[in-house]
C-alpha cells in the first residue's frame, strides 16, 4: 500500500506539465550531471598546480564575481534577445570557457578565466527561470519549480560523486566532460525548445520594463534583500560549516557525512513536499523556512558529534526545500510579463553576491569571535527576514490567469416576423441574439461554458408548420435559422 501511494504522489506530481518544460529540465539535469569542475576545482589548484589556500579562495571569489556581474546583463538579454538565444550564447560560452579553463596554467590566466567560466555558466539562469514561467501555467508553477530545482540536486550529487574518481584519473578529463555535456544542453534547447517569449503589443514594446524599473520597484527590491539575507544562511553550510567543524577537530570525512544528509534529503523529499506546498500560502511558506534555515544553523553551536551535526543539516535542509521553490514562485508573481528576464536577474544577483560575501562573512566572524557566533548571528538573520516577509508581503497581488484567447464578439441577428413571440438568449460578454417564429413559445435558452475563454449558446424553438406570413427578406448576416452552436474557440497555454 504504501508503494501504491507513493506512485500515485509522483504521478501527480509529475503530470499535467508541459512537453517543453521536460525537455528544460532534461537539459537542467544533464548540465547538473557535468558540474565537475566547482566540485574539485580548489583541490585542482592546490593539488594539482600546487596554489596557496589563499590562491584557491581568490579564484573561488572571482567565478563568484563573475556571476554577479551577468546576472544583470543576461536578464536584459532574456527580455530582448529571447529565453531560447540567451540559453544558446550561454551554454557554448559556458562550454568553452571551461574547457579553456582546463588548459591554463598561467595564475592570471586561471583567474581570468575563472571569471568568465562564472559568468557564462550563470547567464543561463534568469532564462530558465522565465521559460519556465512563460511555458507552465501559474498554477503549477510551484511545482514546476520545485521538480526543476530536484533535477539541480539530483545531478549535483551524482557528479560531486564522480568528480572524485575522475579526479583520480585526469583533471583535464573533468573539464573536457563538463564542457561536452554543457555543448549536449545547449543541442537540447536548439532541437526541442521553442522561443517561448510573449509577443509585445507596440504599447507593452514602449513600457518595457528597465533596470532602472526594478529599481524602482519597492516590494520586489525588498524581496530581493530579504533572499541576500537568507542565501548567506544557505551559504553557510558550505563555507561556514566545515571551518568550524575543522577548527572542533572534527576530520574532512566527518564533514563529508554530516552534509551528506543535504543531497539526500532533496533527492527524497523534494517531490512530497511539493505536493504539500504547491496551494499553500507563499507568506507562511517563506516566514516558516526563512526560521528554520535561521535556527538550523543556530543549533549548530550545540553540535558535539557528528550526529548532531547531521541533524541540524537536516533542519536548514527542510527549509531550503521549501524556500527554493516558493521564492522563486513570488518572483514571477511580482514580474511584469515582459521584464521577467530583468527581474529574474536581479533575483539571481541576490544569491550570486550572497555566495561573494559569505566566505568573508564567516571567516571573519569565526576568526575574531568564535564560530558560536556565526550560528547565533544565523539566527538573528533568518528572523530579521522571517518578519521581513511577513510586513512585505501582507498583501500580495493576485496570481495572473493563464492567457486566454479574446472571446470573439457575437453579432447582434435580428429576425423579425409579424405576430410572433420573441425567444431571448443572453450570455455574459456576448450579444444579445433575438428570434421570433410565427407562433412558436418564448423559450430561455441554456448556456453552458465551451472552455476558459469561449462560450456555447445552444437557442432551440419550435417552428411554424408553415412559411411564416409577412416574413422580413433576410439579413446579411446570414439565414434565420440557426443551425447549431459556434464552435468553441481553443484556449491557449499561459503566456506562450
Amino acid at each position: 500500500m504504501p508503494l501504491v501511494v507513493m506512485r500515485r504522489a509522483v504521478r501527480e506530481t509529475v503530470s499535467g506539465l508541459p512537453r517543453e518544460f521536460w525537455w528544460l529540465w532534461t537539459s537542467t539535469l544533464i548540465n547538473r550531471l557535468g558540474a565537475f569542475v566547482a566540485t574539485f576545482m580548489a583541490l585542482y589548484l592546490t593539488l594539482d598546480r600546487g596554489y596557496s589556500a589563499s590562491y584557491a579562495g581568490l579564484v573561488a571569489s572571482l567565478h563568484g564575481l563573475g556571476g554577479v556581474v551577468s546576472s544583470l546583463g543576461a536578464g536584459v538579454m532574456t527580455d530582448r534577445l529571447g529565453r531560447r538565444p540567451t540559453l544558446l550564447i550561454a551554454q557554448t560560452s559556458t562550454a568553452a570557457s571551461v574547457a579553456l579553463l582546463g588548459f591554463m596554467h598561467d595564475p592570471v590566466s586561471i583567474a581570468a578565466v575563472a571569471f568568465l567560466v562564472g559568468m557564462a555558466s550563470n547567464a543561463s539562469r534568469p532564462a530558465v527561470q522565465a521559460m519556465m514561467a512563460d511555458i507552465v501555467r501559474p498554477e503549477d508553477r510551484v511545482r514546476a519549480f520545485s521538480l526543476n530545482y530536484w533535477a539541480i540536486n539530483l545531478g549535483f550529487a551524482v557528479s560531486s560523486m564522480a568528480a572524485g574518481f575522475i579526479a583520480e584519473f585526469s583533471y583535464l578529463a573533468g573539464f573536457l566532460i563538463e564542457a561536452g555535456m554543457t555543448l549536449v544542453c545547449a543541442l537540447v534547447v536548439f532541437a526541442k525548445l521553442p522561443e517561448s517569449r510573449p509577443v509585445r503589443t507596440a504599447k507593452e514594446a514602449a513600457a518595457e520594463a528597465g533596470l532602472g524599473t526594478v529599481l524602482r520597484d519597492r516590494r520586489f527590491m525588498s524581496v530581493v534583500g530579504l533572499s541576500f539575507l537568507v542565501s548567506l544562511v544557505f551559504q553557510q553550510g558550505s563555507v561556514g560549516l566545515p571551518v568550524a567543524m575543522g577548527e572542533a577537530g572534527f576530520t574532512p570525512a566527518d564533514y563529508g557525512l554530516a552534509i551528506a544528509g543535504n543531497g539526500v534529503l532533496i533527492v527524497a523529499l523534494q517531490i512530497p513536499v511539493t505536493r504539500f506546498i504547491q496551494h499553500r500560502d507563499p507568506r507562511r511558506l517563506l516566514v516558516v523556512s526563512s526560521l528554520l534555515a535561521g535556527y538550523g544553523f543556530g543549533l549548530t553551536a550545540f553540535a558535539g558529534s557528528v550526529g548532531v551535526f547531521a541533524l541540524t543539516v537536516c533542519v536548514w535542509t527542510l527549509a531550503e526545500i521549501v524556500n527554493a521553490p516558493t521564492q522563486t514562485g513570488l518572483v514571477i508573481l511580482l514580474s511584469p510579463t515582459h521584464g521577467r528576464g530583468r527581474y529574474q536577474g536581479m533575483y539571481t544577483m541576490s544569491w550570486s553576491l550572497a555566495a561573494l560575501i559569505a566566505p568573508l562573512m564567516s571567516g571573519v566572524v569565526i576568526d575574531r569571535l568564535g564560530a558560536e557566533w556565526l550560528w547565533g548571528l544565523c539566527a538573528v538573520v533568518g528572523t530579521v527576514a522571517a518578519l521581513g516577509y511577513g510586513m512585505l508581503m501582507s498583501r500580495l497581488p493576485a496570481e495572473e490567469p493563464a492567457a486566454q484567447v479574446p472571446a470573439a464578439e457575437t453579432p447582434v441577428v435580428k429576425v423579425s416576423v409579424a405576430k410572433a413571440p420573441v425567444a431571448k438568449a443572453s450570455v455574459a460578454k456576448v450579444s444579445v441574439m433575438e428570434v421570433s417564429v410565427a407562433k412558436a413559445p418564448a423559450v430561455e435558452a441554456p448556456s453552458r461554458k465551451a472552455g476558459p475563454v469561449a462560450e456555447e449558446i445552444i437557442v432551440g424553438a419550435e417552428a411554424a408548420a408553415g412559411p411564416p406570413p409577412q416574413a422580413m427578406p433576410p439579413t446579411p448576416a446570414g439565414p434565420a435559422a440557426v443551425t447549431g452552436p459556434p464552435p468553441a474557440a481553443r484556449s491557449r497555454a499561459d503566456t506562450v
